[in-house]
């Protein structure tokens, strides 16, 4: 019986290793196991709950960007790897929507895209060059919006990044953005 469980708690930390966003509930399902399994193996391992582990995350792949400040990402950052692809959640509230309507106002969707579009950069100064964007669908205050980028081409002075938004796995945004990478000659104030 020892043996098993051992050989549970090493498959359980590969998986987390691997996927550190996954419930309890879809681990207990992976591994056919009660949550409160899952629960006391992760603590015998010392492994957080999932909202530690996401913060966790977060921090990290905050702390590779240089072109954005962690204040200026619209969402929050899941995933970074930079030069390559990321991913950010928005939780759409209230404040965010059209009184009459009910709708989520549309700059937030471009706002979430462009700013992971920004971040992926690897450079001290990026800034949005153009952007192609197509809004899908209407979204509403409840919907959390995963927003997926990923660098497609690269030159000298330019990054060319795709973006999806997606709700419960439907679609509702995409963009693909121009970002312009600027060499920093001046001093500040300077002309």
């Amino acid at each position: 019986m020892r043996a098993k469980k051992q050989a549970r708690q090493s498959e359980l930390q590969r998986v987390l290793d691997s996927n550190p966003f996954l419930t309890d509930e879809a681990l207990a399902a992976q591994f056919g196991v009660s949550v409160q399994t899952i629960r006391l193996d992760r603590m015998e391992l010392g492994i957080p709950e999932l909202r530690e582990r996401v913060k966790l995350v977060a921090h990290e792949s905050y702390a590779q960007i240089r072109s954005l400040s962690e204040q200026e990402l619209i969402g929050q950052l899941w995933e970074l790897e930079l030069g390559v692809k990321g991913v950010s959640v928005l939780d759409v509230t209230m404040d965010m929507i059209f009184a009459k309507t009910k709708i989520m106002r549309g700059h937030h969707l471009f706002a979430q895209a462009n700013s992971l579009a920004v971040a992926l950069v690897d450079a001290p100064v990026a800034l949005t060059a153009g952007a192609e964007v197509k809004f899908i669908r209407p979204v509403y205050p409840g919907e959390r919006l995963v927003c997926t980028a990923e660098v497609k081409e690269k030159t000298e002075s330019r990054v060319y990044v795709e973006a999806v938004t997606t709700s419960a796995g439907n679609v509702v945004f995409t963009g693909k953005f121009t970002i312009a990478v600027v060499e920093q000659n001046n001093k500040e104030g300077e002309a």
